[in-house]
């Protein structure tokens, strides 16, 4: 059994290498996006959606030529373990998920799924082994139709400096940049280099 031009073998090295371990969603992730491509017509020019942030999206982009950095995967963070690809300019695709009634004839996958069994109590060996041996059959496909706004790539548009940060950020964004409206993830927004001399520092940070 092959997933795309690969032997199991070499898939699960490539999931290792590029992911850090041989997670099981990325397996299941490879038969999932073998069987969209599969039912794309020959020679389209496709984008993908991943419904959840989760291992889905390194297997599309091992598999596929979209990824998050040239901007023909978009992960939109349903919660979902499905994936779509679909014409970038037409919409028309093919959706993927994993079908939570088929997982529950084999037993290690759906304990897995449905988290039944901590990490501890699984077996990732038996794991494996029924996520291969199940392959395709505990997924369902679907034909679907992308919105129109989700087609063709979007470019940044007009760039200014932040007034506030004083860095590039797109003018659609508002009058400050995203994360300067509250969404910058870091506790305390740095404004300097860290690898300046601490007097500098110290004059900027102290009262």
């Amino acid at each position: 059994m092959n997933i795309g031009p690969y032997s199991i073998e070499d898939y699960m090295h490539m999931i290792k290498s590029f992911h850090g371990n041989i997670a099981p969603g990325l397996i299941i992730g490879g038969f999932m996006v073998d069987l969209a491509k599969k039912n794309l017509p020959d020679e389209i020019l496709f984008d993908a959606i991943s419904e959840t942030s989760t291992c889905l999206p390194d297997a599309i982009q091992l598999l596929t030529p979209c990824t998050i950095g040239n901007g023909w995967l978009k992960v939109m963070n349903f919660g979902r373990y499905a994936l779509c690809l679909y014409d970038k300019y037409q919409g028309k695709g093919v959706r993927v998920y994993l079908d939570s009634d088929k997982v529950e004839n084999w037993p290690e996958i759906r304990d897995w799924f449905f988290k039944k069994k901590t990490r501890k109590e699984q077996d990732p060996n038996r794991l494996r082994d029924e996520i291969i041996e199940a392959g395709p059959d505990i997924l369902t496909c679907q034909r679907v139709v992308v919105e129109g706004a989700f087609l063709g790539k979007k470019g940044k548009g007009a760039i200014a400096k932040c007034p506030s940060c004083n860095e590039a950020y797109p003018v659609k964004d508002g009058t400050l940049c995203l994360a300067c409206q509250g969404g910058s993830p870091y506790r305390d927004t740095p404004r300097t280099d860290p690898t300046e001399e601490k007097p500098s520092l110290r004059i900027i940070t102290g009262d």
